[in-house]
């Protein structure tokens, strides 16, 4: 049975989904036909969507996605899927329920719309994680899937010409995350495209399953959450802190089932990487999605990675909001969020006592290549006193390691002298844990820096371990000292103006 609907079973839900209005259920369903969607366009303004009251981005973007002319907040809507994303993980468990529900011989519902991405556990000897990547590549033979970043030789990323990496960071490299459209991932941090302009958020394995045999989701439409920040972002800031602050103020349930919506001067501050990082961990409050309005930066990253149409959306000025935060940007420091939990924040400058054992950079939420940027300018010419770990988010990312320069010197070659662990293959590693003989593990009562999402007991492994968040300049500053370090301790960062990640190194030609 499908979880949210009691006791009706697929067949009895198409049936009466069929029988319904057009306006409850578009264009309805069909057992062996795949759903038509229309090809978002690329407009600007005036949106086509007719507004008939004011509405967020979130709203804007629902209600083309179900044929409407608006929604509001708590209307339960069947929405068009634009892309299902799934992975190792949650794929066998949702290719099981496809074929439970649908039959055996059934197709999805678009070979185009689904992306297939193995991350999670991959360099590993463990049989059943390996298995799980078997299963994704049997199930894409036999649906001809066009997206499926497949690896094979594990003893070599690099002899996979497709593999690419953490499935958010490569999604979004690879031109599926895209303003105006509706993604859905069996992943909480889906949300991370978000900062596309773009409605993305986790699901299950069973709404996995139905997305793939019909191309769409009964949602229901959340509130929104406004967080604008106004100011000029310091130079020792980095979204990392702007977002936990956020959490820490809110709370890990404090937007239960909503929209976090991120706005303000700070945004044109922020490169797509950043953006990202904001999105990313909006789940870690308990919001049902982050975004962010796009705006020429946003186009100018997608119309480099992708010919597809699309449309951009943003916030009416009379939009209503669940509540509404404002922040000055001048009055926030480095933070980190303590043990164990991403809402536990304290000032980096106030957990000098903390003494640590290993630090972390690595995730789809601290992996990219402006996140070792970050790390290696605070690094440069410095000498780490505890094992620091480097997991790049994709091959690019890694690629890049050995291309991006600071001062005459690549960003590989800067964590090499500063002592550095050599950056590993790029996947999820230990963000999540993982099989024992993943790359970081946790396997002990370790205390750690760490640029990844969540410190639950057990998260990167052993519950005796501790996990103290921080954006990539703490976590150098820590790996420098060998405590929890606000990274104005041990860097002169500027305090003109800021230096951001993605222009402070050079690429190498």
């Amino acid at each position: 049975m499908f979880g949210f609907v009691s006791g009706v079973g697929v067949a009895g839900l198409l049936k009466r989904s069929a029988a319904s209005s057009r306006e409850t259920c578009g264009n309805g369903f069909s057992r062996g036909a795949p759903v038509a969607v229309s090809a978002p366009q690329r407009i600007d303004a005036p949106s086509l969507i007719k507004v008939q009251q004011p509405m967020t981005i979130t709203e804007k973007i629902l209600a083309k996605a179900a044929d409407k002319d608006f929604v509001v907040p708590g209307d339960n809507i069947w929405v068009n899927v634009d892309v299902l994303m799934t992975h190792d993980v949650c794929g066998p468990g949702t290719i099981g329920v496809f074929k439970r529900e649908f039959g055996q011989d059934a197709k999805v519902f678009d070979k185009e719309k689904v992306v297939i991405i193995p991350d999670h556990y991959i360099f590993t000897a463990d049989e059943r994680a390996n298995r799980n990547v078997d299963i994704l590549r049997d199930f894409v033979e036999e649906q001809d899937i066009k997206y499926f970043y497949d690896i094979k030789d594990r003893s070599n990323f690099k002899a996979n010409p497709d593999y690419k990496g953490v499935c958010h960071v490569a999604l979004a490299q690879e031109g599926h995350t895209r303003p105006g459209e509706v993604m859905f991932g069996t992943d909480s941090h889906t949300c991370n495209a978000g900062a596309f302009g773009q409605f993305a958020t986790g699901i299950g394995n069973t709404d996995a399953g139905f997305i793939l045999g019909t191309g769409k989701l009964l949602v229901k439409v959340p509130a929104t959450m406004r967080f604008e920040m106004n100011g000029q972002m310091p130079d020792y800031l980095l979204a990392k802190d702007l977002i936990l602050n956020i959490i820490g103020d809110i709370g890990v349930a404090g937007a239960t089932y909503r929209s976090l919506e991120f706005a303000g001067e700070v945004i044109p501050q922020l490169s797509m990487e950043e953006r990202q990082t904001l999105c990313n961990m909006a789940i870690e409050a308990g919001g049902k999605n982050g975004i962010i309005a796009p705006d020429a930066i946003t186009s100018e990253y997608v119309d480099a990675r992708t010919s597809k149409p699309y449309e951009k959306f943003s916030t009416d000025s009379k939009a209503s909001f669940y509540a509404d935060r404002t922040y000055n940007l001048a009055d926030l420091e480095p933070v980190v969020a303590k043990p164990h939990s991403p809402d536990n924040r304290d000032l980096a400058k106030n957990c000098r006592d903390v003494k640590i054992t290993r630090t972390y950079i690595g995730s789809c939420t601290g992996g990219k290549i402006e996140d070792f940027v970050a790390a290696a300018r605070v690094l440069q010419y410095q000498k780490v006193r505890v094992p620091t770990f480097l997991v790049p988010a994709t091959r690019r990312v890694y690629d890049d390691l050995h291309q991006y320069k600071i001062n005459g010197q690549t960003l590989a070659e800067i964590f090499n002298s500063a002592g550095c662990i050599d950056p590993a293959s790029p996947s999820c590693a230990a963000c999540l844990g993982g099989p024992k003989d993943t790359f970081a593990r946790i396997n002990s009562a370790e205390v750690c820096v760490s640029t990844t999402n969540r410190n639950f007991p057990g998260r990167m492994g052993s519950k005796e371990g501790q996990v103290y968040l921080a954006s990539p300049y703490t976590a150098a500053a820590s790996a420098i000292t060998g405590y929890v370090t606000d990274p104005r301790e041990v860097y002169d960062f500027d305090s003109n103006k800021r230096h951001p990640a993605e222009t402070f190194a050079s690429l190498e030609e």
